[in-house]
C-alpha cells in the first residue's frame, strides 16, 4: 500500500489541503484502486464494493488517529479507467451511516458553465452556483458550488458534518475560481455554510452562500438547501398579457407594501405573518381598492429588520421571516390569478458588512471595491459592489433574472440608482475617485444598468424596471440604443418633493408657492415617470401624509383628498405607500401593524373610498393614462391662478384634441384653498353637457357636499363637520352633477363651463355623449 505523504496528511488534518481530491477518494494503484477517506470522529469505516458480493464490507485501515482510513478496492477488469462503485459504512459514536463517498465523483460543473462564469455572462448563474438538490450518477444529494478565487481552501459545513471544516473540503476549478463538491444523501432544508481559508492561511468566520435560494430565519444566518420540486403555476394567462399591464399607455397604480407590517393584528398575541396569511388578506384588499400592482419593499434576505430589506445579503433568497420560497410563489401566483402584478424592490447598490456575508468573502475585496473611497458607503455604512468586475455584474444581473424567471415577478424597482451613478455621491472632495476621464460619473455603473436593462428585456419579456433615481441624470428611461439607461420608468422625486412641500403650507401662503405645483409639467415628458408617495415620505420624523397637511382635522383630510386627486390626474403612473389610502395618522413603524382601527373614523373611511374611486376612474378613463409620457396628453387650461390657488387642465387619450371622443378627454379642476368658488369660468374643447365624475368634497368621502348639482352649492365648507375630525357622512352618495357649456369664450376655447369649486376639492369632469 503506497504511503500517504506527510505533507498531504498534515494538510488534510489541519483542513488546509488545497486539492483534497488528489488524496481522498479512489486512486489507481497498479491494477487495483486505493480508497482514502478522512472522517474525524469516526470509530471505524468499512468499504462495500458494489454490487454487493460475498466479500461483504471490507474494513478500512486507520492510518492516522485523527480519522484517516484506507483500503484497497480490487477490480476484476484490469486497466479500466473508471473505479468500481462502492459505499462507505461509517461507525459514529451514536449511529452507523451508510453513504457514498463524496470524493468518488468526477468533475461536476461543465466547461460551458465555467466558460460563461469566467466571461461574466452566465445568465442562469443561480442554476450553476449555490446548493442544488439533484442526482449525480443515480445518487441523490446536493451539489455545492461557490466562487472564491483567492481562497486557499473552502469546505462546506453544516448539520450533516457537525460544522467541521475538515470533513468536506471542496475541489477548486482553477480557471473560474469556483469550488465544488457533491455531498450524497442530503436534501432540501439542509443547513449549511462555507468555511473559507484565505491565501494567508486565516480561517474566516463561516460564510453564508451568496447564491443560496433559501435561508434560515434571522437572526440565524445559515443558508438552506432549497427544494428542487418545481412550483406549479396557474398564471399562464397573466404572463401572456403582462407586457401590456405596465406599458406606458396602460393604467399603472401601485400599492407599496412592507410585508412585515401590513397584516392586521388578530388577538392579543397574533402569530407572525407568513406569505399565505398575507396573500389571503392583501390580495383581495388591493384588488378591491382598484390598484393594478403590489410593490413589496425588498424581500431578499437581510440580517437587520430595521433596514426594511434595503441592506440584503442573500440576493437569491426570499426572507425566511415569512416562510419558505414556495410561500412567496403562492402569493405571486394568487396575485396574478386575481389580475394584479407584483413588483419587488431590488438593491444592487450596496450590501452590509456582516461577517457571515459578502464582505471580504475569500479574504479579499471580492464583491466590493478594496479602496474605501469607492467601496464604502458613508451614509449607510455598507459596502459598495465593484461593478467593474464582470463576475460581480454577473452575480447581480443573475439575481435580477432569477426573481423574474423563478418567481414570475412582473418588475423590479432598482433602489438607490443615484448613489450608483455618481462617484462623489454623498462624498466630500478628496473622498472619491474620479473616473478615467476625470469626471464624477460612474461609468461602470452606467454599463451595468444598461446591461441589466438589455438582459431583462431579452430574458424576461414583459417585465418592467423602475429606477429610484433622484437627480436629473438624462435618459434614465430612454433606450440603451439611444444612450439611455433603458429603464421602463423613473420615480419622479422632484414632483414628490415640490408638491409635498406645497401641501404642507397653510393655504393662505400657497399663492406665493404656486410654482411648486406647476413646475413638474416643465419636465413631465422628459422621462416615463412614476409619481411616488413612498415609504420614505412617512418615516424618520417626516410624519404621515395626513400629518403633513395643514389645518384642523377636517381640512387635513380635505387637503389629502385634493392632493391625491391632483396626483391621480397628473401625468405619470401612481405609487402610494400602505396606510396613505386611509390617512394613517401616525408615522409608519415597521415593527407595528398599520392602524387599521382608524377605519372606525368616517373621515378615514372617506379617504379610503376616495382612493378606491380614484383608481376606478383612472382605469376607466383612457385620457388619464394613455398618453402619460406625451405632451399631447396634457394641456393647461388654468395654470397661473396663484391668487386663488386653483389649477385646471385637460387630459387626453388621443393626440387629436379637437376630435377627441368623450372617453378621450377629461377636465380636472383643483381648488387648494378652503374657500368655495362659484361660477368659476373654465374653457373646454367640447360643447354640450359635462358630467362631474369625481368630486373629493362629496359627503361619502368626508366632504362638505359642495357640488355642481345645485342642491349643495351654497353649503359652507365646515357647516356640518367639527374640528374634532368627525364627519357627517350620511352613508348615501351625493347627486352626481351635470353642467351645460355656455357660449362664453374662455381660455382660448369657444365654450366654457361656469363651475362651483368645492373647498380644498378636486373635480374630474368628462363630456357626455
Amino acid at each position: 500500500m503506497p504511503p500517504t505523504s506527510a505533507d498531504d496528511l498534515h494538510a488534510l488534518i489541519d483542513a488546509r489541503h488545497p486539492d483534497p481530491f488528489s488524496v481522498l477518494g479512489p486512486h489507481r494503484d497498479g491494477a487495483d484502486w486505493i480508497v482514502r477517506v478522512f472522517l474525524p470522529g469516526a470509530l471505524g469505516v468499512g468499504l462495500e464494493p458494489l454490487p454487493s458480493s460475498n466479500d461483504g464490507v471490507l474494513p478500512m485501515h486507520r492510518i492516522h488517529a485523527d480519522g484517516l482510513f484506507v483500503a484497497y478496492l480490487r477490480t476484476a477488469a484490469s486497466g479500466t479507467d473508471r473505479h468500481p462503485p462502492y459505499r462507505l459504512h461509517i461507525d459514529w459514536p451514536q449511529a452507523r451511516q451508510i453513504t457514498v463517498d463524496p470524493y468518488a465523483f468526477d468533475l461536476l460543473l461543465g466547461e460551458l458553465d465555467l466558460h460563461l462564469l469566467r466571461e461574466g455572462r452566465h445568465w442562469r448563474i443561480g442554476d450553476c452556483l449555490g446548493a442544488h438538490a439533484m442526482s449525480v450518477d443515480a445518487v441523490s444529494g446536493v451539489r455545492f458550488a461557490v466562487w472564491a478565487p483567492n481562497a486557499s481552501r473552502v469546505s462546506v459545513v453544516g448539520d450533516f458534518n457537525g460544522w467541521d471544516g475538515r470533513r468536506h473540503p471542496m475541489r477548486l476549478r482553477h480557471d473560474a475560481g469556483v469550488w465544488e463538491l457533491f455531498v450524497p444523501h442530503l436534501g432540501a432544508n439542509e443547513r449549511y455554510k462555507f468555511e473559507v481559508r484565505t491565501a494567508h492561511g486565516t480561517v474566516l468566520p463561516l460564510k453564508a452562500d451568496p447564491l443560496a435560494r433559501m435561508t434560515e430565519a434571522p437572526p440565524a444566518s445559515a443558508s438552506r438547501v432549497a427544494s428542487a420540486s418545481p412550483f406549479v403555476w396557474h398564471d399562464n394567462a397573466w404572463l401572456a398579457e403582462r407586457v401590456h399591464r405596465a406599458a406606458v399607455n396602460a393604467p399603472v397604480s401601485i400599492y407599496e407594501v412592507h410585508a412585515g407590517s401590513w397584516l392586521p393584528a388578530c388577538g392579543d398575541d397574533p402569530p407572525p405573518p407568513d406569505w399565505d396569511s398575507l396573500a389571503s388578506r392583501l390580495i383581495p384588499y388591493v384588488r378591491d381598492m382598484g390598484f393594478t400592482h403590489i410593490e413589496f419593499l425588498p424581500v431578499t434576505e437581510h440580517p437587520f429588520a430595521g433596514s426594511w430589506g434595503y441592506q440584503p445579503l442573500s440576493l437569491y433568497a426570499p426572507t425566511a421571516r415569512f416562510g419558505d420560497p414556495a410561500g412567496l410563489a403562492r402569493l405571486i401566483d394568487a396575485a396574478h390569478v386575481a389580475g394584479l402584478g407584483v413588483i419587488l424592490d431590488w438593491v444592487p447598490a450596496h450590501f452590509p458588512s456582516d461577517v457571515h456575508g459578502l464582505a471580504h468573502f475569500d479574504g479579499t475585496a471580492l464583491y466590493e471595491h478594496a479602496d474605501p473611497r469607492e467601496g464604502f458607503h458613508q451614509d449607510w455604512k455598507t459596502s459598495v459592489y465593484n461593478l467593474g468586475r464582470r463576475e460581480v455584474v454577473n452575480f447581480l444581473i443573475g439575481s435580477a433574472l432569477d426573481w423574474l424567471r423563478r418567481f414570475h415577478v412582473d418588475g423590479l424597482r432598482v433602489d438607490a440608482v443615484a448613489s450608483m451613478l455618481y462617484r462623489d455621491y454623498s462624498r466630500k472632495p478628496g473622498e472619491w475617485v474620479p473616473n478615467r476621464y476625470g469626471g464624477r460619473e460612474n461609468l461602470e455603473a452606467v454599463a451595468f444598468l444598461q446591461m441589466l436593462s438589455e438582459r431583462v428585456a431579452q430574458e424576461a419579456p414583459g417585465a418592467a424596471l423602475f429606477a429610484e433615481e433622484s437627480t436629473a441624470w438624462p435618459g434614465v428611461s430612454a433606450p440603451v440604443a439611444s444612450g439611455g439607461l433603458g429603464f421602463d420608468y423613473k420615480w419622479n422625486m422632484g414632483w414628490m418633493n415640490d408638491t409635498l412641500r406645497y401641501m404642507g403650507r397653510d393655504p393662505v401662503y400657497r399663492r406665493h408657492h404656486h410654482d411648486d405645483l406647476t413646475f413638474g409639467l416643465v419636465y413631465a415628458f422628459s422621462e416615463r415617470f412614476v409619481l411616488p408617495l413612498s415609504h420614505d415620505e412617512v418615516v424618520h420624523g417626516k410624519g404621515s401624509l395626513i400629518g403633513r397637511m395643514p389645518g384642523d382635522a377636517w381640512q387635513k383630510h380635505a387637503n389629502l383628498r385634493a392632493y391625491l386627486g391632483f396626483m391621480w390626474t397628473h401625468p405619470g403612473k401612481k405609487l402610494l405607500f400602505m396606510g396613505g389610502e386611509f390617512a394613517q395618522q401616525a408615522e409608519w413603524n415597521h415593527d407595528a401593524p398599520l392602524a387599521w382601527q382608524q377605519l372606525d373614523d368616517p373621515a378615514c373611511r372617506g379617504v379610503q373610498r376616495w382612493v378606491r374611486d380614484l383608481n376606478r376612474c383612472y382605469r376607466a378613463l383612457p385620457a388619464l393614462y394613455r398618453l402619460d409620457a406625451e405632451e399631447a396628453g396634457f394641456t393647461w387650461v388654468i395654470g397661473n391662478d396663484r391668487d386663488n390657488s386653483v389649477l385646471a387642465y385637460l387630459r387626453f387619450g388621443t393626440p387629436a384634441h379637437a376630435d377627441a371622443s368623450p372617453q378621450d378627454v377629461c377636465l380636472v379642476v383643483v381648488n387648494f384653498t378652503p374657500i368655495p368658488r362659484h361660477d368659476y369660468r373654465v374653457g373646454v374643447p367640447v360643447a354640450g353637457r359635462w358630467r362631474e365624475v369625481l368630486n373629493s368634497d362629496l359627503r361619502c368621502y368626508g366632504g362638505s357636499g359642495v357640488t355642481n348639482g345645485g342642491q349643495h352649492g351654497q353649503q359652507g365648507h365646515r357647516g356640518h363637520i367639527g374640528t374634532s375630525g368627525t364627519s357627517g357622512i350620511s352613508g348615501t352618495s351625493d347627486t352626481i352633477a351635470t353642467i351645460e357649456t355656455q357660449g362664453v369664450p374662455s381660455h382660448g376655447r369657444p365654450v366654457s363651463l361656469g363651475l362651483t369649486l368645492p373647498p380644498l376639492g378636486c373635480l374630474v369632469l368628462t363630456p357626455e355623449e
